[in-house]
């Protein structure tokens, strides 16, 4: 193991620390306020909460079974201003999205558990987000959140 002058570490550990704190360059130099303006979007919590109403109410189970009836009251959560004003245009299709989805669950056992319950927000939202992009609006939901959930057997 050789020994380094005093000096030549010295040097060394300035240029190692220059260099770590150097600023990372873009290499779109051109519009280098785009991506910060996209960051700052996603980065400043920005969070709208849509009502849909009025509540959900339809009947869910089997066919040949008692009717079974289930009651939800549905929220949207949007990440950018500008979404409520697509949610709003397409709103009679959304909520004909979500009343077929209600409609399909057959499984009542299922949505009183909340597996159940977190599944089926997730594919009203996988639904919602599919309306979006048909629409070519370019926008999407970041969430379905239930505020009021009621099946009655």
């Amino acid at each position: 193991m050789t020994h380094l002058p005093k000096p030549v570490l010295t040097l060394i550990s300035l240029l190692f620390f220059s260099l770590v704190s150097l600023p990372a360059f873009s290499q779109d130099e051109e519009n280098p306020d785009e991506e910060e303006e996209e960051v700052t979007q996603e980065e400043s919590g920005f969070t709208d909460y849509i009502s849909m109403d009025p509540a959900f109410v339809t009947h869910v189970g089997p066919a040949d079974t008692k009717p079974t009836y289930l009651k939800a009251a549905v929220t949207l959560r949007a990440r950018s201003a500008s979404t409520r004003p697509a949610l709003e245009t397409h709103m009679p299709r959304l909520r004909h999205e979500l009343v077929m989805l209600f409609g399909e669950q057959t499984d009542t056992e299922r949505l009183t558990s909340m597996e159940g319950q977190q599944a089926l927000r997730e594919e009203a939202k996988r639904r919602i987000n599919a309306v979006l992009e048909e629409q070519q609006t370019g926008e999407s939901i970041a969430g379905v959140l239930f505020t009021e959930f009621v099946v009655q057997k």
